[in-house]
């Protein structure tokens, strides 16, 4: 009981896991207790038995395991997490449960695998279960049968997927238990009721007498599917309807749930392939070839056998298809005919869709053998073609299948015939589309009218099948020229159609349809003649506006009745002259009737007028169009000679023509007579109106096609020519939709041909109108015509080149518009537009006669020589033929052997050809892209680098004309990615990546790739990996998240953890799909419905928008009021317009919050497309409206993306006259603007584009004055496009492009423009290069080279390439350029050019020489810009968006630049005005003016100034070579950190506070925070700086708000607690940054007024905190030292006034606190130089001294230190001495020694009594190999730019202790600019440690250009700055005298000292002033001007300046 009462006090998940069986049966009751108890399913207490549960149910012991079954069973079901544990708890449930003899742990067992189902786990539970089957225990085996048979009768075949368990069926009915064997046949049974039939395929094979037993169960079913009884948890919506279906006695929908819950499962997809090739007898292909037709056959009897099986493995069957075609195509024996067609049947069947490569080759040679009678071999070649068929579309077919339907045979017309009829059964209305059906309607009409009777049956069974699928309106069109008897015949067969799979046909043609269309007719007309719009008319027009996939019941109805009634007028019958009269004198007045043939032509005049008044008075039901017009054609009719009568006759026609149903029929009675007129110089006008009125009624595809043709029949020029022009006008005013370009291209030639120049220039002008609409591609018909008219027509393009097509203003007002929309409705996706129709019409070539036997086989020889004949050949038959049909023979497999050549000469070059092939077959392509598309892709896996790149070419050619859609079908993708090359795959990948993110749709066979996708992610090869990781999230795009989830389940367990992390990182970067094109809405009228249909889109525009719910409304409220008059239509858009004008009084811009940062997240986890692009496609433009959408008024968007050209420059000019008043809103949606823009960039518009540049330099000026910086985003998705223009051939717009770029170095820096202007001189435009070199050389000559990015080698390199361009403008441009950074650097040019051919490199000397001759004159003009600069110096690098608000008014605004001056230079426009430049510049005016600041001037120290004053000798000019590091230096990160460090130490608080906060941002990033590195001390010093001022200033001053210096207070601690948390950074503070950091921080601890304001307590806690993570993370050796030399320690006042109170105190604590870190961190401290520094400490204060203190702590301090010391180092310690030169000088060494030997370590240790007396010992001494190396460390480090000062220190020192140490072998090599910062720097050292330097005064830090103000306490001597300015004037070469500068050895001093940060900044300063200096030095060098205005009278502007102060002086006091 002792044990029970222990294990019973256990927690229950401790229990679940105890030794003893019964406290974890306690455990288990307990446990499910609880998990029913717990309510959330996501509590933290589920976790507690993750890992348990398979423990649950493994239990060894039987009792507790059952308890444990129901707690896993409790657990799986209530926690949210149990997914997890599913492969475990199953695979433990299989093993041990299903084995146990109860039956109830079984059920238990079976309830868990279930629940798991249930939890979206069933393929995971399927897997464990299917591994269970191949157990050794039958027990077990029979378990996990019955299990999967429950669950599939449970879940149904949706969710238990039967594939894989049909796969393994048949071995378990092989199996020795009868129970296993039992329990197989059950779920045999089972998995029948689910998919029926397509079982039977896989249990062909087993046992004969159990394939009967199943047989009879089956029978034995009832017919009824099954039905899903349990629900996962994501379909409990089917559940409630299941449960609502069995309460209400569950048979009421049997049918159509039953329907819905069957999975249709095809056999073929549960059978395993069969691998064929290699069971193919050894000698098949010289069998195939006997002369013996047994051997023949016994060849094909062989691969008959093999073909039979139901699934084939995929391979290469090309050589196999070809075999078998020629025995069907050549073969005499019919038996073997029909084997071989058995054959390709099988093969068909058996590879489906793989074998579609093939299809092509063999259709063609099937068809052709239909000539045979016999009925075996028809029925072989039957069954063959069919089975082909199902592996391809009828599309790829199409042009085999056509070309036999003409054939003379009438046996294979019949069968191609019927081959369409079976064909068409297959296809819907989406894979049957009209422009498909056309041509094939085209060839069966001819065969309906054939003399033999079967050729006439086939084709009408045909017609009727087609009829069937897609519906009679579909058809009708095709079949206007057949009679009524062939039209019921027709319709007949569809009636007896019946097609695949049951389905119903779209129309079909039956009796009722056909009662209802009757109906329909008078109510259509009706409504087609009045203009009130009825529910029938709206529903026609929504059908043609937005053409449905499947129309709705009444839009088809209404449709359907619109279409019977034109197909009624369609074929109008003629009426005879008696009955037209009848119905003419039914509305016309008899004396009108009486007078129209009088021979009086005042009668006739009289008669024509009635007929008007008549017909203008007519109700248009009424109105008899065929009688009238035929009553106007009576005698004289169309001879009437009188102008007056004709002009009135023609005008009538124009009426009746508006105004009645006119059809067809009756235009064809007036068309010829107004063609005869249309020539006519007084009747001509009336012609054109009546020709435009019928285009109107009748369509103008049709009306002009007549006209044409009846115009060139005639002989007369003039009508022809007029003809020809009113159609040019026609196009114009009706739009190009449904014009039939072929029908009138031969006309155009003949017109182009005409002797009459009318009739050429009119043909010309009709060709310049169709251009606007076809664009390039029309061209191409031309093409052949004579050099100098090709001149003229290119004459006219150019004119229109650019042009917008004009809106359509004339709409088709019936009839055309259905059909036209029904086209529209079909049209492919990938076809897109115009441009796929256009190259349909190109005349194409067959060249497959010449595609003979013999290139083929020349293609595939063994000498290569040969090979490569063979492919210039077919390479020649291609470019003859331009333009081919998809028909080409063998050639495809011919060409895919070559793609795998082992000549990689001849794989380029078939990879050219192939390129070829695509430009020439143009979408024909698509049908080989099996065949050769594919091995293109194989090609990618090569080794080269430029094959692969040729086949990527090769590719992205292909994919233009064909789409993805066929790459991405079957499993050929997912082929090549199994291919374990890594070329291959990464090639691949990434095409993939940039492909996928384009489609909308993709077929669902790209699934098939995700296991080698997966594979691929974890590639040995890297870069497979990258790609595979780029590729995720646009696969994922279209497959989504959680079907790539589920394909992991595959997995081992390692990859799928990794895979599954990488799919979570992929969704958050999947891109959006691309947007659906814009679809019209239905609400509009027929105008705007046709509107839409006749405006293709052209190149230059984008595509139309969707008309808004407001337009909608107002087309609504307009119909009614215009009550049938005929210009209504034309009178909409004037009412809308009108409509827009009132809203647009609103803001043109929605000032949202975040709206700009938002959409710039998007981007950058490419949610949206990145605005990226060559040229703009639809789903950017898309994407772009929507953005728009939310923050731009409605009217202005739609405006903005209208198709005219002229509302772009209405919407700018608006933008235009806003632009200040919505100033804000416009910088809130600037990135949108300026994407707008890019997008009118890439039209040729000029108007639009000098309204954009227009508007785009307003915007900059606007954007300028708010001190508005453009972001990244806005910059990268402008910038670049904006670039294109700068080579525009049109002056006037490069002019505004250059002054945009001007404007923009204003907002955005002049750095990060750099790069892309560099990347514009990779242009091919010419022009573009050469504009963007001027604009290079603009910027480096205004901002130097800390432009040049991303190092100035590298950009000058580039530069210097152009210098030998074959275009004289780039070459002068380059030159230029050169020559502006030669005038910055000087010779230090050449290296940064590179290596320049001696030609190049001659131009360039010879241009500087030329450039240094005009220097002088060029030098003056840069006067004006140096004080600009000096004022406002530019920063190239700022990187920040918006400056602050409210601006500092005594703060300068922004003054003209070098760079605008610079540009200014280059265009001679710049106004010369001279000035003084000098290193700071006050401006004395604006300090006079400023009345509102008051302050304390310092008494001014009086200087003899006369020696400055002294006549000065100008020098000769001199060029200094650019600093090693000149590009380190001048790096754009470093340069804006720089920055924003200088902002830290600004007086102005709430600066101080902003950049604080910026480098905090930076320091809290861990991957960001690296950027700091290198730039510590220089923080550090500002803050220490800042510090000072707020002690010294802010605190004393009562103006300052107390709470802005804590929040400034907390600002700087909470930067250093951040930069002291990183080690790597903290460590990087030197000394004596440290030191005074820590002075700093001390004093303000024991600052009394920070704890008297509120929070300063806080603040001094803070601080306390700061010191210890300083001591801690800091660099020990710099802490200690720092520590020890403090200043306070240092002054001998504070050392003896020392007290618990005062700041040493806390010195010392926290010296005692580094000594306690010693321990740990003493093998990583210098202990020479601490030692150093005690020695130096000791020095000036001796134990004598030490102890007069009033406490004896210092001294105790000092000593623990020393013994600290002594005792971890031991007597090594003295070895440590060797930096103190005289070691006699303290007691130092003494006390060592003392120390050591106490602690007994000083055995063998010998004194050397003359080391103690002094001197040093001679292996000290270093060899002459340790001083070389010693030397090279320490000028390593000064050219170091992180450890300068620390080498020049290290110089100093090591000078000092080797005096005679030879320096000069490491400065000769050395630059001048080096040596002479060299000597600098040991100079400052020499002043500092003599102690004349200890400044700590005001000073100002030229960091980029931004001044920080310093203050200290401690005086400046006069004397230092006069020493100061002589060093200056030496080096500037204005000193008159001939002193010689000292050597570096006489500048060393022997007197050690510290240097404070205060000394490095000084140090600093100078090193930034000189800099700055030598930039100034070799700008002004060569400026006489310059220096002469400095000269010439110093002393009256000393006066002034001295005048000045004393007035400032005056004022203030």
């Amino acid at each position: 009981m002792g044990d029970d009462s222990e294990w019973m006090k256990l927690p229950i998940d401790q229990k679940c896991e105890h030794k003893i069986w019964k406290a974890r049966l306690n455990g288990y009751e307990e446990a499910l207790k609880l998990f029913q108890r717990i309510e959330d399913e996501k509590s933290p207490e589920w976790g507690k038995y993750l890992g348990l549960i398979k423990k649950f149910v493994t239990d060894s012991n039987a009792v507790a395991q059952l308890k444990g079954l129901e707690a896993a069973l409790a657990f799986i079901e209530n926690a949210h997490f149990a997914g997890k544990t599913t492969g475990e708890v199953v695979s433990g449930v299989v093993t041990k449960v299903f084995n146990q003899p109860k039956a109830r742990a079984k059920e238990l067992g079976m309830d868990i695998c279930f629940m798991y189902i249930e939890i979206e786990k069933a393929e995971v539970v399927q897997d464990e279960l299917l591994k269970g089957l191949d157990n050794k225990n039958p027990k077990i085996v029979v378990a996990c049968i019955e299990t999967l048979r429950k669950a599939l009768s449970e879940f149904g075949s949706k969710i238990v997927t039967l594939k894989p368990v049909v796969k393994v069926l048949p071995k378990q009915f092989e199996s020795r238990e009868k129970a296993v064997r039992d329990e197989a046949k059950l779920l045999a049974v089972e998995i029948y009721k689910w998919i029926r039939d397509a079982l039977r395929p896989s249990l062909q094979n087993i046992n004969s007498v159990q394939l009967k037993e199943l047989e009879e169960e089956w029978v034995k079913l009832p017919s009824s599917p099954p039905k899903q009884t349990r629900f996962l948890r994501s379909q409990q919506d089917l559940k409630a309807k299941f449960e609502e279906q069995q309460a209400q006695g569950g048979e009421q929908s049997d049918g159509d749930d039953g329907e819905e819950m069957v999975v249709a499962v095809d056999p073929y997809e549960l059978l395993e392939p069969v691998e064929i090739l290699s069971k193919m007898p050894k000698d098949f292909y010289e069998k195939i070839e006997a002369k013996k037709w047994q051997e023949r056959k016994e060849a094909l009897e062989a691969v008959e056998a093999l073909t039979k099986n139901p699934k084939l493995e995929n391979g290469d069957y090309g050589d196999l298809v070809r075999a078998l075609k020629k025995v069907v195509g050549k073969d005499a024996n019919v038996m073997l005919v029909s084997m071989a067609a058995k054959c390709l049947a099988g093969l068909a069947a058996g590879l489906r869709k793989k074998f579609g490569t093939y299809a092509g080759q063999v259709v063609p040679t099937i068809l052709e053998k239909f000539k045979e009678k016999k009925p075996q071999v028809v029925q072989a070649l039957q069954e063959a073609i069919d089975a082909i068929f199902l592996t391809t579309t009828l599309q790829n077919l199409s042009e085999e299948i056509l070309a036999v339907m003409d054939n003379k045979n009438p046996s294979i017309k019949q069968q191609a015939s019927l081959f369409l009829a079976r064909s068409f059964r297959h296809c819907t209305q989406a894979t049957l589309p009209k422009s498909i059906l056309k041509p094939f309607c085209a060839a069966l009409i001819k065969q309906v009218n054939d003399s033999a009777p079967e050729v006439r049956d086939a084709a009408f069974e045909a017609l009727g099948t087609a009829m069937k699928v897609v519906g009679e309106k579909a058809v009708n069109p095709f079949l206007a020229d057949l009679d009524k008897l062939k039209l019921d015949k027709i319709k007949e067969c569809a009636d007896k159609v019946e097609l695949s799979g049951g389905r119903k046909g779209a129309g079909g043609g039956g009796t009722v349809e056909k009662k209802c269309a009757a109906k329909a007719v008078v109510p259509a007309e009706s409504v087609s003649k009045s203009s009130v719009p009825s529910k029938s008319q709206s529903s026609a027009n929504k059908v043609s506006a937005v053409p449905p996939k499947k129309g709705k019941p009444t839009s088809a109805a209404g449709a359907k009745s619109k279409k019977s009634s034109d197909s009624k007028e369609f074929t109008e019958s003629e009426l005879s002259v008696e009955v037209c009269q009848d119905l003419a004198a039914g509305v016309l007045p008899a004396s009108c009737l009486e007078q129209l043939d009088s021979a009086n032509w005042k009668d006739r005049l009289a008669s024509m007028e009635e007929f008007q008044r008549a017909v203008e008075t007519m109700d248009k039901a009424a109105m008899p169009c065929q009688a009238l017009v035929r009553m106007l054609a009576k005698k004289p009719g169309w001879k009437e000679t009188n102008f007056q009568v004709m002009q009135l006759k023609l005008r009538i026609v124009a009426l009746i023509a508006q105004r009645g149903q006119f059809s067809k029929t009756s235009a064809s009675v007036v068309l010829d007579g107004l063609v005869d007129k249309v020539g006519d110089v007084k009747c001509g006008g009336n012609a054109k109106e009546g020709l435009t009125a019928i285009g109107e009624a009748c369509s103008l595809p049709w009306t002009a096609e007549q006209v044409v043709s009846m115009a060139f029949s005639q002989k007369n020029p003039k009508n022809q020519a007029e003809t020809l022009n009113w159609l040019s006008n026609a196009m114009k005013e009706f739009g190009f939709a449904g014009i039939n370009v072929k029908g009138f291209i031969n006309n155009v030639k003949t017109a182009l041909g005409a002797t009459n120049p009318a009739v050429r220039t009119a043909a010309i002008t009709l060709l310049g109108v169709m251009y606007l609409y076809m664009g390039a591609p029309l061209r191409m018909f031309f093409e052949d015509e004579k050099p100098a008219l090709l001149a003229q027509i290119d004459a006219e393009f150019e004119k229109m080149q650019g042009q917008s097509p004009p809106p359509p203003i004339r709409y088709t007002k019936k009839g055309a518009a259905e059909e036209e929309g029904g086209e529209v409705e079909e049209q492919d996706e990938d076809a897109g537009g115009g441009g796929q129709n256009i190259m349909d019409l190109l005349p194409r070539t067959d060249v497959s006669d010449k595609i003979t036997t013999d290139l083929v086989s020349k293609i595939g020889d063994k000498n290569w020589k040969i090979r490569k004949e063979g492919l210039d050949e077919v390479a020649a038959i291609i470019s003859d033929a331009k333009f081919i049909m998809a028909n080409i023979g063998e050639l495809p497999l011919a060409l895919k052997g070559r793609l795998s050549d082992s000549n990689k000469i001849l794989v380029q070059q078939t990879l050219s050809i192939l390129q070829q092939l695509a430009t020439a077959m143009g979408p024909g392509l698509k049908q080989h892209v099996k065949a050769l598309g594919i091995p293109i892709i194989t090609v990618l896996g090569d080794s080269k680098p430029n094959v692969r790149a040729t086949a990527l070419t090769t590719l992205q050619a292909w994919v233009e004309q064909t789409g993805m859609k066929d790459w991405l079908e079957g499993e050929d993708l997912s082929e090549e990615l199994k291919r374990e090359n890594p070329f291959l795959r990464q090639e691949l990948l990434g095409w993939l990546a940039e492909k996928l993110p384009t489609q909308r749709t993709v077929p669902g066979d790209l699934m098939l790739c995700i296991p080698q996708l997966y594979a691929c992610l974890e590639d040995r090869n890297g870069d497979v990996r990258k790609k595979a990781q780029d590729a995720l999230p646009t696969f994922m795009m279209h497959l989504g998240y959680d079907k790539m989830t589920k394909a992991t389940g595959k997995l081992k367990p390692a990859s799928k953890d990794q895979v599954v992390s990488m799919l979570e990182k992929a969704r958050a970067v999947m891109p959006a799909k691309p947007a659906a094109p814009a679809k019209t809405g239905g609400g509009k009228g027929s105008a705007d419905m046709v509107f839409l249909l006749t405006q293709p889109p052209s190149p230059s525009e984008e595509p139309i928008p969707p008309p808004s719910s407001k337009d909608k409304d107002n087309n609504g409220s307009k119909k009614p009021s215009s009550k049938g008059k005929a210009g209504a239509a034309g009178k909409k858009p004037v009412s809308k317009g009108q409509k827009d004008d009132e809203d647009k009084s609103g803001p043109l811009f929605i000032l949202i919050a975040n709206a700009k940062e938002q959409r710039i997240k998007e981007e950058k986890q490419l949610k949206i497309l990145k605005w990226n692009f060559i040229t703009p496609r639809d789903e950017y433009v898309e994407q772009l409206k929507t953005q728009m959408s939310t923050c731009f008024a409605k009217w202005l968007q739609d405006e903005l993306f209208h198709f005219d050209f002229q509302r772009h420059v209405k919407a700018i000019g608006v933008m235009i006259e806003r632009l200040e008043s919505e100033s804000e809103a416009t910088i809130s949606c600037l990135d949108l603007i300026l994407k707008w823009f890019t997008l009118r960039f890439f039209d040729t518009n000029t108007t639009v584009l000098m309204k954009v540049l227009e508007y785009l330099k307003l915007l900059f000026a606007m954007l300028n004055r708010e001190n508005y910086h453009l972001t990244e985003y806005e910059a990268n998705s402008f910038v670049p496009y904006l670039i294109l223009k700068v080579g525009e051939s049109k002056d006037v717009v490069r002019k505004d492009v250059r002054a945009i770029l001007a404007m923009l170095c204003k907002v955005y820096p002049a750095s990060k423009v750099f790069p892309f202007l560099m990347d514009g001189t990779k242009s091919k435009n010419s022009k573009q290069r050469a504009e963007c070199l001027e604009e290079l050389g603009c910027l480096i000559e205004g901002y130097g080279m800390n432009v040049c990015q991303p190092t100035p080698a590298k950009s000058l390199k580039e530069i210097a390439v152009h210098i030998g361009d074959r275009d004289t403008s780039v070459r002068n441009a380059a030159l230029n350029t050169v020559v502006a950074v030669y005038n910055v650097c000087g010779e230090q040019v050449y290296k940064l050019i590179g290596n320049l051919s001696e030609k190049d490199m001659s131009m360039l000397e010879e241009r500087i020489k030329r450039s240094a001759k005009k220097a002088p004159t060029a030098v003056a003009k840069q006067t004006a810009t140096d004080r600009s600069q000096k004022e406002q110096p530019t920063n190239s690098n700022a990187t920040f968006l918006r400056k602050p608000a409210q601006e500092d008014p005594n703060k300068l605004k922004y003054v003209p630049s070098d760079y605008d001056q610079a540009r200014q230079n280059a265009q001679h426009t710049e106004s010369l005005h001279p000035s003084i430049p000098k290193e700071f510049q006050l401006d004395l005016d604006m300090i006079e003016m400023d009345q509102g600041r008051v302050c304390e001037l310092p008494d001014l120290v009086q200087h003899k100034l006369d020696e400055l004053l002294e006549p000065i000798m100008i020098p000769e000019p001199k060029m200094r070579s650019v600093s090693p590091h000149f590009d380190e230096l001048h790096n754009s990160t470093a340069s804006t950190i720089n920055f924003v460090i200088s902002q830290v130490a600004s007086g102005d608080i709430n600066t101080s506070i902003q950049a604080l906060a910026q480098i905090d941002e930076v320091l809290r990033q861990e991957d960001k925070a690296e950027v700091m590195s290198g730039h510590i001390d220089q923080f550090l010093i500002a803050t220490i700086m800042q510090l000072r001022l707020i002690n010294s200033t802010h605190m004393a001053d009562d103006r300052v708000d107390k709470k802005d210096i804590i929040k400034l207070y907390s600002c700087i601690i909470g930067n250093m607690l951040s930069l002291f948390s990183m080690e790597s950074l903290a460590r990087e503070a030197s000394m004596g940054v440290l030191k005074d950091l820590m002075h700093g921080l001390i004093t303000l601890m024991l600052d009394s007024r920070v704890e008297d304001v509120e929070d300063g307590t806080q603040v001094i806690r803070s601080v306390n905190l700061l010191v210890i993570r300083v001591l801690e993370k800091s660099d020990q050796t710099n802490m200690i030292r720092s520590l020890i030399l403090v200043p306070n320690l240092l002054s001998t006042k504070n050392v003896l006034n020392w007290t618990s109170n005062s700041s040493m105190f806390i010195y010392i604590q926290c010296l005692w606190r580094v000594i306690r870190f010693l321990p740990e961190t003493i093998n990583n401290i210098n202990l020479d130089r601490i030692l150093l520094d005690v020695h130096n400490f000791m020095k000036v204060f001796p134990k004598e001294k030490l102890k007069q203190l009033k406490s004896d702590v210092p001294h105790r301090t000092l000593k623990t230190l020393l013994h600290t010391l002594c005792k971890l180092t031991g007597a090594k310690i003295l070895d440590h001495l060797s930096m103190i030169e005289n070691r006699n000088e303290s007691e130092l060494e003494a006390h060592l020694r003392r120390v050591v030997k106490h602690s007994g370590n000083l055995a063998g240790l010998k004194s050397d009594r003359s080391n103690e007396k002094g001197g040093l010992r001679i292996d000290d001494r270093m060899s002459k190999a340790k001083v070389s190396d010693i030397l090279s460390e320490i000028f390593k480090k000064i050219g170091s730019k992180e450890n300068t000062k620390e080498g020049l220190t290290e110089l100093y020192e090591y000078k000092q202790k080797y005096s005679d140490a030879d320096l000069e072998p490491f400065l000769k090599n050395t630059s001048q600019f080096f040596q002479s910062y060299v000597e600098r720097g040991l100079r400052m050292i020499e002043s500092e440690r003599e102690g004349k330097t200890r400044i700590q005064t005001t000073a100002v830090i030229p960091q980029h250009g931004v001044d920080s103000s310093l203050s200290s306490n401690e005086e400046l001597k006069p004397a230092v700055y006069y020493e100061r300015l002589k060093i200056l004037r030496q080096r500037q070469g204005l000193e008159n005298t001939s002193r010689q500068r000292p050597t570096i050895s006489s500048l060393l001093s022997s007197k050690p000292s510290v240097a404070s940060s205060t000394d490095m900044l000084q140090s600093k300063l100078s090193q930034l002033k000189e800099s700055r200096e030598l930039y100034m030095q070799e700008h002004n060098v060569h400026s006489p001007t310059h220096t002469n205005t400095r000269s010439a009278s110093p002393a009256a502007n000393l006066d002034d300046l001295k005048k000045r102060l004393e007035r400032i002086k005056s004022k203030r006091q």
